[in-house]
């Protein structure tokens, strides 16, 4: 029965790990979206990490990426910034994979 109980465990651990490994790695595509981001409304510095900040944030509204793409697409709509839906989206993937490579990187 320990042989049975040490593999339940080791799956736990290892589902907990892949679980952390996602949220870092979801939460580092965001931070590198808003970034961007900021740089296309002319914001660096403190003002584009702050931005980014936001960004991230508005992950934790709903499950999935919908609430992030709609926060990139208002604050661009705000500020009149001439970014289409497709090259969002595309940024997206771009920081999803990048974020993805660099996690596992570390």
């Amino acid at each position: 029965m320990t042989s049975f109980n040490d593999r339940e465990k080791a799956f736990e651990n290892m589902f907990a790990h892949d679980q952390e490994l996602k949220f870092k790695a979801e939460a580092r595509a965001n931070k590198l979206l808003g970034l961007w981001a900021a740089e296309k409304m002319g914001l660096s510095g403190d003002e584009a990490d702050a931005y980014a900040k936001t960004v991230v944030i508005a992950d934790f509204e709903e499950a999935g990426h919908e609430d992030v793409f709609r926060k990139v697409r208002g604050d661009f709509d705000a500020k009149q910034i001439a970014v289409s839906d497709e090259e969002i989206r595309a940024k997206m993937l771009e920081t999803a994979n990048l974020a993805g490579q660099q996690i596992q990187a570390e």
